[in-house]
């Protein structure tokens, strides 16, 4: 039962949004537009704010149900092994050829549901960062830097959900990492043409 509710977890986490999104709205493969990335930032660039939030939302309630199910019919520590293996199944999807999105929506959406007040913390200095800087990477990876740091006050196994969370995380944004070094990551603000 448990393996079936990770797998459930994985294959929740498959269900990609942007992707579902970018063909309903446009008939395009969000992965061919923008930055490439299958996710509520690039969403938002390339088709819109409307579009974005949907991204947003469905992802957040993928996270969301994932946790419910393995709490539902498991256990709190299963819920946390759900949880993780839920954004694993958005970062790297089987039905979309491994080629996901990020995670930090869906991210948003187990933290929710795992520990509402420390993952409220985590998105407040995010929302800060972002008003700030206007760099959606830097704000994501800053914010859920302190997940795992949070976490650590709920015991050994939440902190190591969320330090897999973080590094998760920060693997995907690896690429804007290094751009953010460099000077040349895109803000917020600025957006792509569907061509």
């Amino acid at each position: 039962m448990y393996f079936l509710i990770v797998l459930l977890a994985y294959f929740l986490g498959n269900f990609s949004a942007s992707y579902v999104i970018g063909k309903l709205t446009a008939n395009i493969d969000i992965r061919s537009h923008g930055s490439g990335n299958a996710g509520t930032t690039n969403v938002m660039r390339t088709l819109g704010y409307k579009a974005a939030i949907m991204t947003l939302i469905i992802d957040c309630l993928k996270g969301v149900l994932a946790v419910y199910i393995a709490r539902r019919y498991g256990s709190e520590n299963l819920a946390l092994v759900a949880g993780v293996v839920v954004v694993i199944g958005h970062n790297w999807p089987v039905l979309l050829g491994f080629k996901g999105g990020k995670g930090i929506a869906t991210t948003i959406g187990v933290g929710l549901s795992i520990h509402t007040s420390i993952a409220l913390i985590c998105i407040f200095i995010g929302i800060i960062l972002l008003i700030k800087f206007k760099y959606v990477s830097l704000s994501s990876v800053v914010a859920i830097t302190f997940l795992p740091i949070l976490m650590i006050s709920q015991g050994w196994n939440y902190f190591i959900f969320g330090l897999i969370l973080c590094l998760l995380a920060i693997y995907r944004h690896k690429e804007n990492i290094q751009r953010l070094l460099h000077g040349t990551e895109r803000k917020i603000t600025e957006k792509y043409k569907v061509k």
